[in-house]
């Protein structure tokens, strides 16, 4: 079951929010292959947004391989494997990473300090 929280303060734009959040349902798995998703206007209804808007979100989900539309049959979450899964998520912690030391080299943080803080994060000591 679909389950979207969509946040109008947010600085993410809303199609962005909800490909997103159905990417990391697709992912967790609690959207499963073969999963029938409502169609871009009912969608559009439940959320209070326009059609153009979940169009969009819909069109890159497909795009990425994560959804399949089939004419006349509707929207379904596509067979996605789970190594295709993982190159995904490292692919995103590589670019979340670039960010982190970035700002490290800005802030003239050693690459020491900044391997000690990730691992304290890591293994859960945030202190």
């Amino acid at each position: 079951m679909l389950k979207l929280v969509i946040s109008q303060t947010s600085n993410k734009p809303i199609y962005e929010q909800i490909k997103d959040q159905i990417k990391k349902q697709i992912i967790e798995g609690s959207l499963k292959a073969g999963e029938a998703l409502p169609s871009i206007r009912v969608l559009a209804k439940e959320l209070n947004v326009s059609v153009i808007t979940t169009k969009r979100a819909y069109d890159e989900l497909e795009k990425e391989g994560f959804i399949v539309t089939v004419p006349s049959r509707g929207t379904f979450v596509a067979e996605i494997d789970r190594e295709k899964i993982s190159n995904i998520g490292t692919k995103e912690i590589e670019e979340d990473l670039q960010k982190v030391v970035r700002k490290a080299k800005l802030l003239r943080i050693e690459l020491k300090k900044l391997i000690d803080m990730i691992e304290k994060l890591y293994k859960g000591d945030e202190g």
